[in-house]
């Protein structure tokens, strides 16, 4: 039975080849995209609206439009914008884009985006892994201006850096409260009826 499929399978295959041409085979078309969504995949204009991804919510794109101009200018707003995308709260989830905000936070002087780098570096997040050495960094500066939490972590983050049997260990311990971290933590701003607003 199992030859049998599997010879079925072949001549499908081969049977859906035979049916393009050779270049059709060998060059993929440059004037569309292959797009898949919940409908199913299909080739689309590569000009199309839709290749900027669907669907989209016009209010949601101004609002983070907007957020994304203030946190060119705002720490504490590149800092919500790096825990949005965290979370995924009116934007998708992508784990870089949170790096990216947070670090902009970070350099301009946000302490919690500090202390946020500093825990990322040293427990890891999704693809990413640990990094003491940069948890030390971000950790040194958060202590430095008073942030408690910080100064708690920063041994931590020197002894994974020294240890990698410690690093795993404070991974490990610290790891059921990491959804509790990033949860809990309250934004600067705020969408209201004219627009983003600081609490």
């Amino acid at each position: 039975m199992r030859a049998t499929v599997t010879s079925a399978f072949i001549v499908l295959l081969v049977s859906g080849c035979a049916a393009q041409t050779a270049a059709e085979q060998t060059a993929p078309r440059l004037d569309t995209v292959r797009i898949c969504d919940s409908s199913g995949c299909s080739d689309r204009a590569r000009d199309s609206a839709s290749f900027q991804g669907t669907p989209t919510d016009p209010e949601a794109e101004h609002r983070l439009a907007e957020l994304i101009a203030l946190g060119e200018q705002d720490p504490r707003a590149a800092y919500d914008l790096g825990l949005r995308f965290l979370r995924g709260d009116g934007v998708e989830r992508n784990s870089y884009q949170a790096i990216q905000w947070m670090r902009k936070a970070g350099d301009r002087g946000n302490l919690e985006a500090q202390y946020a780098l500093g825990r990322i570096y040293l427990m890891g997040f999704e693809e990413m892994g640990a990094d003491p050495a940069e948890a030390e960094v971000w950790l040194t500066m958060a202590a430095g201006k008073g942030h408690k939490d910080a100064a708690k972590l920063l041994p931590e983050a020197a002894a994974a850096k020294r240890d990698a049997r410690r690093a795993h260990q404070i991974r490990e311990a610290h790891r059921k409260s990491w959804g509790l971290w990033y949860t809990s933590h309250p934004y600067y701003w705020y969408w209201g009826p004219r627009g983003w607003y600081v609490r």
